[in-house]
């Protein structure tokens, strides 16, 4: 038994690079990172209407190459009247790579399109008292500039970069209001 110990210890370990190496991101694969939660995680309270209603830092590598600019949007696709967004901003540049939290002042050039509640702004989650909601956050690299006036709607958004999109990355986060 001693003498297939180390054979096994070392097939295993062999099986688990491997699984690792299938699943890890290509190194100039298009990603896109927070500090604020776990993909698939909890949100933060700070990052809702129950705490500071901030958006979270965002931060993205390997754009894709022929990418003229992205989109960012932000929906609950758990709400009452799917999809609800909670952000939406298209036209930041290609060479932008982060937005900070609590973001004030996007970077020249980036557009802010309206939310579900009609604003121009980071809307945070907000779901009705005894629920949880999903919230994805997904970041587009597009092979076009939109088209559309500042202030532009969320579903016109959306329906400007079909045809547009080269890759698109998310990140999920959850929300309950359980106890508040």
């Amino acid at each position: 038994m001693r003498l297939f110990l180390p054979i096994i210890a070392s097939v295993l370990s062999a099986f688990t690079i491997t699984a690792y190496a299938e699943t890890a991101p290509a190194a100039n694969a298009f990603t896109m990172n927070t500090t604020a939660f776990l993909d698939k995680g909890l949100l933060p309270v700070l990052y809702t209407c129950d705490g500071k209603d901030k958006s979270p830092e965002l931060s993205w590598t390997g754009v894709p190459a022929k990418t003229t600019s992205l989109a960012l949007i932000v929906d609950d696709m758990d709400a009452p009247t799917p999809p609800f967004y909670h952000w939406v901003l298209y036209n930041i540049p290609n060479t932008v790579t982060m937005l900070p939290e609590g973001v004030s002042k996007l970077p020249a050039g980036v557009m802010t399109g309206k939310n579900s509640w009609g604003t121009e702004e980071y809307k945070g989650p907000c779901p009705p008292k005894g629920t949880s909601h999903t919230y994805v956050f997904t970041l587009y690299a597009l092979d076009t500039k939109l088209n559309l006036p500042a202030g532009a709607e969320a579903k016109k958004v959306i329906e400007a970069m079909q045809n547009h999109i080269i890759e698109k990355v998310t990140l999920t986060a959850v929300y309950s209001r359980w106890l508040t």
